[in-house]
């Protein structure tokens, strides 16, 4: 941790973080021609977005700047791996962690970590991954902001657990213990051809909604204590490459597997970045 680290995440600890991302959910749904115009031209030259693959490329055409955020993209734009046994990226990002889950814990930078009961809000879940695998992606606003499967499978369980809303940006992930098992977050398991697996989508700062396919919105509202959803029967049973959720503004996805299930790629390092769809994994037989 550097000290401009430090100066620049030390602040975020008295933020109402809560009260800011609901002000940024009015300003981002805001349909005023003039401001969400100006605010979608501003964050594509800002962060050098390709609107050429997005399935819409007027700008215009998009009632709200979330609309715009959550922009689907042209069929073909990301080719989704077609090897049987590999696992397929989630999302367009930059990889913040990959490896294995030791001794129910998950590394997140620079000596600190978190653990799986932590972040799954319960140790009964959290026992499926013991000795698990997993990675941590973080998407920036530049970034395709739908989330898809990397694997097909039936959805057991959805979890929303309550926390703060601390930037994802490596500043923080550097400086605050446990970030992602602090943020506000929405995990939901699935059963797989590689046994359990959990996608759990991390809220952020000025992250306005979290919201999944087969529910819609989950957060919010604001919660003071964990719910969850069980899907013992009509369960949702997605393909690999499917659209599963969304952040309507940019977050993080850590994906879990169980032991001695997979194997990630020697290109899924901390630091890279990873496209929608490209194999970032193989399934052990």
């Amino acid at each position: 941790m550097t000290i401009k680290e430090a100066l620049t995440t030390l602040p975020q600890y008295t933020l109402p973080h809560h009260a800011l991302s609901r002000l940024m959910s009015i300003l981002t749904h805001c349909e005023n021609k003039r401001w969400k115009n100006l605010f979608i031209k501003q964050i594509i030259r800002h962060y050098r977005v390709n609107m050429a693959e997005a399935l819409e490329t007027d700008i215009e055409a998009y009632a709200s700047f979330n609309a715009f955020f959550t922009r689907a993209l042209k069929p073909g734009a990301r080719p989704i791996t077609r090897d049987p046994d590999a696992i397929a990226s989630p999302a367009d990002g930059i990889v913040s962690q990959a490896g294995s889950i030791e001794k129910g814990r998950i590394f997140q930078a620079k000596g600190k970590s978190f653990s799986t009961a932590e972040l799954l809000g319960d140790s009964q879940r959290a026992a499926l991954f013991d000795a698990g695998a997993f990675t941590t992606i973080y998407l920036s606003p530049k970034d395709y902001h739908r989330l898809h499967m990397p694997l097909t499978g039936t959805l057991t369980e959805m979890v929303h657990i309550p926390g703060r809303l601390f930037s994802v940006n490596n500043a923080t992930t550097n400086c605050v213990p446990g970030l992602f098992a602090r943020n506000e977050r929405v995990a939901a398991l699935f059963d797989t051809e590689a046994g359990p697996m959990a996608l759990v989508l991390v809220g952020a700062i000025f992250v306005s909604s979290i919201e999944t396919v087969w529910h819609g919105v989950v957060t919010p509202p604001t919660i003071k204590n964990v719910r969850s959803w069980r899907y013992d029967t009509a369960a949702p049973h997605l393909q690999t490459g499917e659209e599963m959720g969304r952040f309507n503004m940019g977050s993080t996805i850590i994906v879990l597997f169980g032991k001695d299930r997979t194997a990630w790629a020697d290109s899924l390092k901390a630091g890279n970045p990873v496209k929608l769809g490209q194999k970032i994994g193989s399934i052990r037989a």
